[in-house]
């Protein structure tokens, strides 16, 4: 746990989270006018719920505090007690909402052995279960868009049409967790629209690469959208001004989308640094946007212990188990900082090891 005492990192890279907004950000959030969003008299949560349903080419949206609010909510209105969520063993659903699924829905969830976070249409025509009164009901299929666990990779967009296309044919909706979509965006240069399309509900993260402090959108059809608020008031998401944190939102729209192809440049450049390093091992080919995991079972040490040593030099990167790290770059994080970050590991690693 942390407190307000705790000293900034000098290079944080731990997660794209961490990236605050900027002064013109915080000044058009002051500037936003705002209203009772509960009904529907804040404009400006308004206008962002309309600019990110335009974007993903859906008939509405809902601005929710989070981007785990926008899965749950999504896997609630989507699927009864007892039915059954698909999606792949890396899903953010599985290992970072607190059970939500479970816990907010009453829905099981069955895991698909992709390669990197991402699986293939016929993975998913062998998990769709067949009637029967003994057997959960397949009722959903959920894609991560970036696969965060599969190193930030993109879904090429014949694959996500293929496996949606199964899906429906078998009377599953789907689901697409977009919290990195931009970067799937700016990586594959395939529109937001174009990779939301086979979806019947999608989301985009505002809090992560695009640097507004809070919040995601959840879009689908309008029926879908209007049980979504539904939820959203149940799960404790109802808000009032909301248009103070919305504002954030569409600034980072307008101006922060582009730049985040500056990120997954970061990105490489930390991975091709980290290659020379030894005991590191590293596939620099498999960096598509802006995260670099890599192994340190080579070194000695635990990557538990490599973070450690790197934050007693003003570097964080988060050890995402026994012996692998994840290194994430974002708008707070420049090349400077990238080649600080890489020579810390050198010094760190050189100085424990023999």
């Amino acid at each position: 746990m942390t407190n307000g005492n705790v000293r900034r990192p000098k290079v944080d890279l731990y997660s794209d989270t961490q990236s605050r907004p900027t002064r013109a950000m915080r000044e058009y959030m002051v500037d936003a006018e705002v209203g009772d969003e509960q009904r529907g008299e804040d404009p400006t949560t308004t206008a962002l719920q309309n600019r990110v349903a335009e974007l993903l080419g859906k008939e509405a949206a809902v601005f929710l505090p989070s981007g785990t609010m926008c899965n749950e909510i999504a896997y609630r209105v989507h699927c009864g007690t007892g039915d059954e969520i698909i999606l792949d063993k890396t899903g953010h659903a599985l290992h970072f909402e607190a059970g939500g699924p479970a816990a907010l829905s009453g829905v099981m969830t069955r895991a698909l052995d992709g390669e990197r976070g991402i699986f293939t249409p016929e993975q998913v025509a062998a998990a769709i279960r067949p009637i029967n009164r003994h057997l959960p009901l397949s009722k959903l299929l959920s894609v991560e868009n970036t696969a965060n666990l599969g190193g930030g990779a993109v879904w090429p967009l014949q694959q996500i049409r293929a496996v949606c296309e199964v899906a429906h044919a078998n009377g599953l909706a789907t689901h697409m967790d977009g919290a990195r979509l931009p970067n799937a965006v700016i990586a594959s240069a395939t529109s937001a629209k174009a990779f939301a399309e086979p979806f019947d509900s999608a989301w985009i993260d505002l809090s992560k690469g695009l640097g507004a402090p809070v919040g995601g959108v959840l879009t689908g059809s309008a029926e879908f959208i209007e049980r979504a608020w539904r939820f959203k008031h149940q799960f404790g998401g109802a808000m009032r001004q909301s248009g103070i944190i919305a504002a954030a939102g569409l600034y980072a729209l307008e101006h922060q989308f582009e730049r985040l192809r500056e990120d997954h440049d970061n990105a490489k450049r930390l991975a091709n640094a980290l290659v020379d390093i030894p005991g590191i091992v590293i596939d620099v080919a498999t960096i598509e946007t802006n995260m670099v995991y890599f192994d340190v079972e080579q070194t000695g040490l635990s990557a538990a212990k490599v973070s450690e040593l790197l934050g007693e030099r003003g570097v964080r990167i988060g050890a995402l188990g026994p012996m692998t790290m994840r290194a994430v770059t974002y708008l707070d994080v420049d090349a400077a900082d990238v080649d600080f970050a890489a020579r810390s590991l050198r010094e760190v690693l050189s100085n424990a090891c023999p």
